[in-house]
């Protein structure tokens, strides 16, 4: 196995890792701890690809396992959000249903031998979404060690940061099902 499907699988298994610490209220500086493994996920993400182009260790399991890692961490981290209450469930229900669909289009063109490989809107909203979450369990973080007043319009600003993801989440999964339905027999 390739170094960029090992930093791959690496995200996968810190997922739950992340998911644990951050919501464990027990832990000092919990949000501060999550914030930490989830940015290391997020890492892991930049470098994957960026190895997997550069020596040309482009894999179908990365490919494929790539988009899927990206799907597990950031929907932790709307998950957690969802549940200290910075992230609206409608986000999570259109970011969660914009996953399903590609995933469908996905696994419907490998069944048939093509693979569509993640492209740059994909990309962009994986980007987004993990700037954004970031930055809102820093400002999470900071409240919590009272570098930052309680009065800090986290509300307004979680909001705001993830209507963004999901606007791109929706724009990103009308373009891989357009270009799906290109290249998928539905006759078979």
């Amino acid at each position: 196995m390739n170094l960029p499907n090992k930093l791959t699988i690496i995200r996968m298994v810190l997922t739950p890792v992340f998911l644990v610490v951050f919501m464990a209220p027990f832990i000092p500086y919990h949000y501060f701890l999550g914030l930490a493994v989830y940015a290391v996920g997020c890492i892991t993400d930049f470098l994957d690809g960026k190895i997997a182009r550069k020596y040309n260790l482009i894999t179908t399991f990365g490919k494929l396992a790539d988009p899927v890692a990206d799907k597990m961490l950031t929907t932790a981290a709307l998950l957690a959000l969802m549940d200290t209450g910075f992230c609206s469930i409608y986000i999570v229900f259109i970011v969660l249903t914009r996953e399903f669909a590609v995933t469908s289009v996905r696994l419907a063109a490998s069944a048939q031998g093509v693979v569509i490989p993640a492209n740059i809107w994909g990309k962009l909203k994986t980007v987004a979404q993990m700037v954004s979450t970031i930055l809102i369990m820093l400002f999470m973080a900071l409240i919590e060690a009272g570098i930052i007043p309680e009065s800090f319009p986290l509300g307004t600003v979680s909001a705001v940061l993830l209507w963004i993801t999901a606007v791109l989440a929706v724009i990103s999964g009308i373009i891989y099902i357009k270009d799906g339905v290109k290249v998928i027999n539905f006759n078979k």
